[in-house]
């Protein structure tokens, strides 16, 4: 019988025919600074015993670097507590691949404010029609949160005392290129790692796997990455064989 080794316990534990699965209960928290819940959601999820709360802040509302981070080290049968929907997810299209990505990788969500479970273990009140209302009024909701975060951001870039920045620009540089490694990793697609990372580029996700000699190994993109004029050379090449 193996045992799963992970860190930072606190685990609930289920028991299946061959193995023991580790499972972790986890906050995510959009950390916006008009966000006036947060410290109540901290202790919601301290007393229900997440053993790890993610703080996302106004800078990365639009790439939620930790978000995405948060979705590849979650394994089956973990907890995910949030504190709503709308809080966590920018609109309907990516609260439907959410929805999907729990499903395939049986991870239970609590959503606090919405007071949903996933397990209908808790809010034993909530009805179907609570469900559907949440799910209509989400992207309005999430909009409201984007634009006040973005409203924030730019009068912080325009106050002549700012606060010291969380971290410096290289180790920003090195979050994002992480995020893009670990994406790709994950199998995600190229534009959609492209989206997530924030670059300008499509050209910018292929550069750093390219820095980091990631073999690209899916789609019409294979092999390693060649530079531009190995690539002319290789379809001259192609072409003389080919005559």
């Amino acid at each position: 019988m193996q045992l799963k080794e992970r860190k930072n316990a606190h685990w609930g534990i289920l028991a299946t025919t061959n193995n023991i699965l580790i499972m972790a209960k986890i906050g995510y928290i959009m950390a916006a600074a008009h966000y006036d819940k947060l410290e109540e959601d901290r202790q919601w999820m301290q007393e229900y015993g997440c053993v790890k709360i993610v703080e996302e802040n106004d800078a990365d509302e639009k790439s939620r670097p930790l978000w995405k981070q948060l979705m590849i080290a979650l394994e089956r049968g973990d907890e995910l507590v949030i504190s709503k929907f709308s809080n966590a997810l920018r609109g309907a299209r990516e609260l439907a691949m959410f929805l999907e990505f729990c499903r395939v990788k049986v991870i239970r969500v609590i959503s606090i404010h919405d007071r949903i479970d996933s397990n209908n273990e808790l809010f034993p009140e909530t009805k179907p029609s609570d469900v559907l209302l949440m799910i209509g009024s989400l992207p309005d909701e999430a909009l409201v949160l984007r634009k006040a975060s973005e409203h924030v951001s730019k009068l912080q870039e325009r106050m002549i005392v700012q606060l010291p920045p969380v971290s410096t620009a290289k180790e920003r540089r090195m979050d994002r290129e992480k995020t893009v490694i670990n994406l790709y990793a994950a199998g995600h697609p190229i534009d959609d790692i492209w989206k997530a990372s924030g670059f300008h580029s499509r050209s910018s996700v292929f550069r750093i796997l390219n820095k980091y000699n990631i073999k690209l190994n899916r789609g019409k993109h294979s092999g390693p990455i060649k530079k531009k004029g190995e690539r002319k050379n290789s379809q001259n090449n192609n072409g003389d064989d080919n005559q």
